[in-house]
């Protein structure tokens, strides 16, 4: 509901500030999501109220398997803990 649309907005907006450190946000059922991700390309990028890369914040998918791929891909190659520029990011908030 609007709980879920609120949340997802706070946490795509604070890792595209800068404000949090960037974590796999990942949206299950694309049929589900697809006329607000159709609304964030064809509204929002084209109105330049967001950059067509903020589109990258996050990922959609169908399957637990997927889900699974996308978070053990997404840590793979990261540390858990924040990089010297995001500690010095948080620490001027």
């Amino acid at each position: 509901g609007f709980g879920t649309l609120d949340e997802l907005a706070e946490m795509l907006t604070l890792i595209q500030t800068g404000k949090t450190p960037r974590i796999p946000v990942i949206l299950m059922n694309r049929a589900f999501w697809q006329p607000l991700l159709d609304w964030f390309k064809d509204s929002l990028c084209a109105q330049n109220m967001i950059r067509e890369e903020d589109l990258a914040l996050f990922e959609v998918v169908d399957s637990a398997e997927e889900v699974h791929r996308a978070i053990t891909e997404y840590y793979a190659h990261r540390d858990v803990e924040p990089t010297r520029e995001e500690m010095d990011k948080l620490m001027r908030l």
